[in-house]
C-alpha cells in the first residue's frame, strides 16, 4: 500500500511572500489536494541574523490570503537544531562524515590554486582519511560528509527528467560548521525525513542542492523523497524576475485588487499547463494538477495576462463573494477605511443593486471600488473633467425640463425610468445617449458609470431627484 502523499512549502523567513514562493506553495498544496494528501508548513529560520517573526507573520498572512491551507502548526528549522545535531553525530560514528580542521586561510589558498590550475575551488579532502590524533590544539572542526568520489549521483526528477552528477564535482561538503550550527542541506534532508515527505516540489534552482542532499539521504540509509524542480518566473523580457517585473509580495497584489482565485489561476500556469485550459476554477486545477503538465522552460510574468484574468474571474464572481472581498480589501488602501464605514445595510443594497452592472467593466476590486465610488459621494457632485462636459447650459436646461416628469413618476422602477427618459428624448428629437451622458453626469459627477437607468434605480428616486436639482437649479 502506498504511503500518503506529504508536500511541503518551507520559505525563508526574511522578507515578504514573494510571487515565486507563492506559486512554489500553490504547486505543494495542490499536488497534495490531488492525491488525497497533506502539505505541511517549514519555516527554515536558521539565519538567525535575517529571520524575523515579522516575516514570518506576512509569509502566513500571504498564504492565508492565498487560499493556501497547511496541514498541523508551521515548524521552526531552528528548534530542530538538536537533531540536526545528533545525526550528524550518527554520520561520523558510521564513518560517513569527518572532521576537518582546515583554517579560512588554508581553504582560500586551496581555492586559489584550483583556479590557477583551471580546476573547479572544491575541498581537496586534505582532513578525510587523516588520523584524528593530528588535529591541531584548540581549533574547533567543521564536520564534513564523506561523499563518494567515483560514480555519479542521479536525480529522476519529474520536470527536469534524469539529472547526472558526476560524484568527482560534489565534494565533501560541511554538514555542520565549527561554531556547532548545522548547514542547511543537512538541516533540510533531516528534517524532510522527519517530516515524512514524500515528495519535493521547489524551484530548480534548488538542483545541485538535491545532488548533495541526495548523498546524505543515501549516508543515513533513508529513502529519498520524489523530486520535482519546477523552472523558475522571469519578466516578459525574460530576464530573472525583478520587482520592475512583478517580484513583489502577495500582500501588493492584494492591496492591487487582483483576487486569490485569479492569483492562484495565473500561477498554475506560469510552469504548468492543461491543454489549452487557460481560465481554471480552484476545483479544476486540483482535480487536473500533476507532474505531467509541467514544462522545463523558464515562465513570463505578464501583468496584463494577470490583469485580463482577474477581469474574467470578476465577471464569473458570485456578488456576495465580490462584496466581501471588497470590504476585506478597503482597510488595506489608503482611502479604504473612510469609504468602510459609510457602509451601512441601506448602503450595502445599493452596491449589492449596482455589483452586476459594475462587475461587468472592472479588471480589479480597486476597479469595483471605483465603479461604486459614486454612491459615496456627497452632495453637490465634484465633476470629473469630463463629465462636466456634458453639462452645457443647453443640457442643463433640458435636463430642467426632464425634472418635474421624473418627479411625477409613482412607481420608480428600471421600466417606468426607461420609459420616460425613452419618450422625452423622442419628443426632443434626440438621440438618447444626449439625454442619457447629461443626465449620467448629474447623477454620478462621472462620464462612465453603470447603465442610466440602472444608475436612477440604484439611488433611489429621492437621492436621484436631489441630485438632479443641484444641477438644475
Amino acid at each position: 500500500m502506498c504511503s500518503q502523499v506529504v508536500t511541503r512549502f518551507a520559505p525563508s523567513p526574511t522578507g515578504f511572500l514573494h510571487i515565486g514562493g507563492a506559486r512554489t506553495a500553490l504547486f505543494n498544496w495542490l499536488y497534495a489536494k490531488a492525491n488525497g494528501g497533506k502539505m505541511l508548513l517549514r519555516i527554515e529560520d536558521t539565519d538567525r541574523e535575517r529571520s524575523t517573526d515579522a516575516a514570518i507573520d506576512a509569509i502566513i498572512a500571504g498564504m492565508e490570503w492565498m487560499g493556501l491551507s497547511y496541514d498541523g502548526d508551521p515548524i521552526s528549522q531552528y528548534s530542530r537544531v538538536e537533531r540536526h545535531r545528533e545525526v550528524v553525530e550518527q554520520l561520523l560514528a558510521a564513518g560517513q562524515a569527518y572532521r576537518c580542521y582546515c583554517s579560512p586561510e588554508e581553504l582560500t589558498e586551496m581555492r586559489e590554486k584550483a583556479r590557477a590550475e583551471k580546476r573547479p575551488p572544491r575541498y581537496d579532502g586534505t582532513w578525510r582519511d587523516r588520523d584524528p590524533s593530528e588535529a591541531p590544539e584548540g581549533v574547533k572542526p567543521a564536520i564534513r560528509l564523506k561523499a563518494p568520489q567515483e560514480g555519479s549521483t542521479v536525480i529522476e526528477d519529474q520536470v527536469q527528467g534524469t539529472v547526472t552528477f558526476p560524484n568527482k564535482d560534489l565534494d565533501d561538503m560541511i554538514i555542520m560548521r565549527s561554531d556547532g550550527n548545522p548547514t542547511y542541506n543537512l538541516a533540510v534532508v533531516v528534517d524532510d525525513h522527519d517530516m515524512g515527505v514524500t515528495h519535493i516540489m521547489r524551484g530548480d534552482d534548488h538542483l545541485t542542492n538535491a545532488a548533495r542532499q541526495t548523498l546524505v539521504y543515501q549516508a543515513m540509509g533513508w529513502d529519498v523523497p520524489t523530486m520535482a524542480h519546477i523552472p523558475l518566473i522571469h519578466g516578459p523580457d525574460g530576464a530573472k524576475l525583478s520587482k520592475r517585473h512583478g517580484a513583489l509580495g502577495v500582500e501588493a497584489y492584494r492591496d492591487m485588487g487582483y483576487l486569490p482565485v485569479a492569483m492562484r489561476n495565473y500561477l498554475v500556469r506560469l510552469g504548468w499547463a492543461h491543454g489549452d485550459d487557460e481560465v481554471m476554477t480552484t476545483d479544476q486545477m486540483i482535480e487536473w494538477f500533476g507532474f505531467d503538465g509541467m514544462n522545463k522552460a523558464a515562465a513570463r510574468f505578464d501583468f496584463k495576462k494577470l490583469e485580463n484574468l482577474n477581469g474574467v474571474h470578476m465577471r464569473h464572481a458570485d456578488d456576495d463573494d465580490l462584496y466581501s472581498q471588497l470590504v476585506t480589501l478597503l482597510p488595506h488602501l489608503e482611502d479604504g477605511q473612510s469609504m468602510l464605514d459609510l457602509i451601512d445595510e441601506p448602503k450595502k443594497a445599493q452596491i449589492m443593486l449596482a455589483m452586476p452592472s459594475v462587475k461587468e467593466r472592472a479588471k480589479t476590486l480597486l476597479d469595483l471600488k471605483a465603479g461604486l465610488a459614486f454612491l459615496f459621494d456627497t452632495r453637490p457632485l465634484a465633476m470629473e473633467d469630463k463629465a462636466a462636459k456634458h453639462l452645457t447650459d443647453e443640457t442643463r436646461a433640458m435636463l430642467s425640463e426632464l425634472l418635474p416628469r421624473l418627479e411625477g413618476l409613482e412607481e420608480w422602477t428600471l421600466e417606468s425610468t426607461d420609459a420616460l427618459i425613452r419618450a422625452f428624448a423622442e419628443e426632443k428629437d434626440l438621440k438618447l445617449g444626449k439625454v442619457a451622458q447629461p443626465l449620467r453626469a448629474a447623477m454620478t459627477g462621472r462620464a462612465t458609470s453603470p447603465g442610466i437607468f440602472d444608475v436612477l434605480i440604484i439611488l433611489g428616486k429621492d437621492e436621484s431627484i436631489a441630485r438632479l436639482k443641484d444641477q438644475t437649479q
